[in-house]
């Protein structure tokens, strides 16, 4: 069995752009409201940002996926747990799909169940290649890989089974 963690780089790419955005915010509470008298206000607000920030780098440190040729047992950012059993997996399928608006692409990694659905995904932006590189040799499934990049709307064409459910449906229709 080998545990899975989403690329430590994201905690900086994320966690950097979320601090430069509430400090400002911050100090501006700071600035236009009198500190003498809404001081109360101005530790609540902080103590809040705060402990968002804190629960997200938790939840962040938290999630990771173990896999093995039993299955495999995901806890999510938010600290849901989900198990797919070995039994179940028909095999691995890796796909470019392009970045919204873009030429760029990210390479999406999708867990088969036996009846077609997508039973596990790493996606691209969370998880680094050598790391995809490893689940279908653990797993001891094939891997089949996608000739060509896609958009989401070819895959939610093509194979809608594999998407969540909020990516099935286009808002663009």
């Amino acid at each position: 069995m080998i545990t899975l963690r989403p690329s430590r780089t994201l905690g900086r790419s994320v966690g950097l752009p979320i601090a430069a955005l509430t400090v400002p915010v911050l100090a501006a509470v700071l600035w236009l409201v009198d500190p003498a008298e809404a001081w109360p206000l101005i530790a609540v607000a902080t103590v809040a940002v705060l402990a968002v920030i804190f629960t997200a780098w938790v939840g962040y440190r938290r999630a990771n996926a173990s896999i093995s040729r039993y299955g495999i047992v995901e806890r999510g950012f938010f600290g849901g747990v989900s198990t797919v059993a070995g039994r179940d997996i028909a095999g691995v399928l890796r796909v470019q799909l392009y970045r919204g608006n873009s030429l760029d692409t990210s390479q999406e990694l999708f867990v088969v169940d036996r009846t077609g659905r997508g039973a596990f995904r790493m996606r691209g932006r969370f998880w680094d290649g050598p790391t995809m590189d490893r689940v279908a040799e653990v797993l001891g499934v094939d891997e089949t890989a996608g000739s060509e990049p896609m958009t989401l709307a070819d895959l939610r064409e093509s194979n809608p089974r594999l998407l969540y459910w909020f990516e099935r449906r286009s808002l663009s229709r």
